[in-house]
């Protein structure tokens, strides 16, 4: 029987690997990894290095294939997701049923946490229910984005007693978000905090979080969303692209 190992690696910086994910590197005969284009080298790059610093025994290789793109545009975007997970679920059904071979280990480093935000789960899950590929798969935590914003902040991510909500600035911007004091907002490509109406909102932003690149800002929404929008605007043009997360806390 194959063997997959779905990897958190944290959010950026190597230090943030749990041992219990440096014990799952070192199981693992097969990496796959899933190229994003030129501008996103710095993904892969981080991912080798990951397995340099924590591997003791370097027989492994890496298998790697292009990562499909979502359809951008004037399309609906729940179809486009689910398009983009089937081009995906394709590509690693090819990979392990190609790169590994029976009684082998293969692994997928996931940046995060697979739990949150994430597609590898739930692909996996659905390449067995179709039945053209065995294996069976173990999950490995991460930290988060979240996580990593809250302690670079050093705020913590809920007041005295209240709930926290986690979503996307596509539901910031369609307010279609809950009455909580406390507001994550990941996977914002349209500065959907301008949606916010209180300019007494407090809000904690970061881009490139545990990266050497690392960015990050707080204030009040009124004094602050402006410089937040141009410097995430300057940083994309620099790297090609940007990886943000910010909370929003009521006054």
């Amino acid at each position: 029987m194959k063997q997959l190992l779905v990897i958190g690696i944290g959010a950026g910086n190597p230090d943030y690997i749990t041992m219990q994910a440096v014990k799952a590197l070192n199981q693992v005969d097969v990496f796959f990894l899933m190229d994003k284009g030129q501008s996103k080298d710095k993904l892969i790059d981080l991912r080798r290095e990951i397995c340099d610093r924590y591997i003791t025994d370097p027989d492994y290789r890496f298998a790697e294939a292009h990562c499909p793109e979502r359809e951008r545009g004037d399309v609906d975007y729940t179809s486009a997701v689910v398009d983009l997970n089937q081009a995906k679920q394709q590509t690693f059904e090819r990979m392990i049923n190609e790169e590994l071979s029976d009684g082998q280990c293969g692994g997928f480093l996931v940046w995060g946490d697979p739990a949150l935000y994430d597609s590898t789960v739930r692909i996996l899950q659905s390449i067995l229910a179709e039945s053209r590929c065995e294996f069976e798969f173990e999950v490995i935590p991460g930290i988060t984005s979240v996580q990593a914003l809250a302690a670079q902040h050093k705020v913590p991510l809920n007041t005295i007693g209240r709930s926290i909500e986690i979503t996307t600035g596509r539901r910031l911007a369609a307010g279609k978000v809950s009455d909580s004091d406390s507001l994550v907002v990941m996977l914002d490509a349209e500065d959907s905090y301008h949606h916010v109406a209180d300019p007494q909102t407090q809000i904690y932003w970061g881009a490139y979080l545990g990266t050497p690149d690392e960015i990050l800002i707080s204030g009040k929404l009124g004094e602050v969303a402006d410089e937040i929008e141009r410097v995430r605007k300057a940083a994309r043009a620099e790297h090609g692209w940007i990886m943000d997360t910010y909370l929003l806390r009521k006054p």
